[in-house]
C-alpha cells in the first residue's frame, strides 16, 4: 500500500540560492540552478551529511554533538514570503535576506505541510520535509541592515510563514522554472499530540 498521496497542487521553482558562509553572513547568493545531492546542495554552508547538534534540539542532544542533518535545504514560499513583506512594510523582501536556497510558488501554506511529506522536481530530484523554519534574528538582522526600521517585525511577521527546512533523498538537479510534485504522509494525526503541544506550549 503506498504510504503517500499525492496533492492537487503542484508547484514551480522561481529562486535559487547558496549560502556561502553563515559564520560571516546568512546571505544567499542567486544562481540559475542547482545540483542536489546526497549531502545538499554542492558546497552550500547549511550542507553536510552530518551536522552538530544546536539550540533547536537540546532535549535531544546536547551542543555540539554530531548528529544527521535534516536541514540540508531551506525552502520559502513566494506567496508567504509576500505576506512578511507586507506585515513588515515592504513592498517586496528578497529571498536572499532570509538565506533560502529554493523560493517555491503555487503550493499553499507551504510553511505547514507534514514533516515527511515530498517534494519532487522534474528532474526526479526529492527533498524530504523535515519541519517547519522557526524565525530567528539572523535574517532580522540582515533585513534591519538593508531597510532600517523594519527589520524588528520580522520574527513576528514570519510566524509560520518562515518556510520549511529539508534533506535530499534523492539526487538531481534543480533548475529555475522547474515544476514541482507535493506528495504528503497518509499517516493520521497522533491523537496525544494536542495535548502534548498545549503542554510544551508549542501551538
Amino acid at each position: 500500500m503506498n504510504q503517500y498521496f499525492e496533492t492537487e497542487f503542484s508547484g514551480r521553482v522561481v529562486w535559487i540560492g547558496s549560502v556561502e558562509d553563515r559564520g560571516s553572513s546568512l546571505r544567499s547568493k542567486p544562481q540559475e540552478q542547482a545540483r542536489l545531492e546526497f549531502s545538499g546542495i554542492g558546497s552550500e554552508s547549511h550542507g553536510g551529511l552530518t551536522r552538530p547538534a544546536c539550540a533547536r534540539v537540546e532535549l535531544l542532544h546536547e551542543t555540539g554533538t554530531e548528529i544527521r542533518n535534516v536541514r540540508q535545504v531551506t525552502i520559502v514560499s513566494a506567496e508567504e514570503m509576500a505576506m512578511i513583506a507586507d506585515d513588515i512594510g515592504l513592498g517586496s523582501l528578497s529571498p536572499s535576506l532570509v538565506g533560502a536556497n529554493l523560493v517555491v510558488e503555487g503550493i499553499p501554506n507551504l510553511t505547514l505541510v507534514p514533516p515527511g511529506s515530498r517534494l519532487q522536481f522534474s528532474s526526479g530530484a526529492t527533498l524530504t520535509v523535515d519541519m517547519r523554519n522557526l524565525p530567528c534574528n539572523l535574517p532580522a538582522r540582515e533585513i534591519e541592515f538593508e531597510a532600517p526600521g523594519h527589520g524588528r517585525a520580522f520574527k513576528t511577521a514570519a510566524r509560520n510563514r518562515r518556510g520549511i527546512t529539508s534533506w535530499v533523498e534523492r539526487e538531481g538537479p534543480v533548475s529555475i522554472g522547474d515544476s514541482i510534485r507535493l506528495l504528503v504522509p497518509g499517516q493520521p494525526e497522533w491523537p496525544e499530540l494536542r495535548s502534548q503541544r498545549t503542554i510544551a506550549g508549542a501551538e
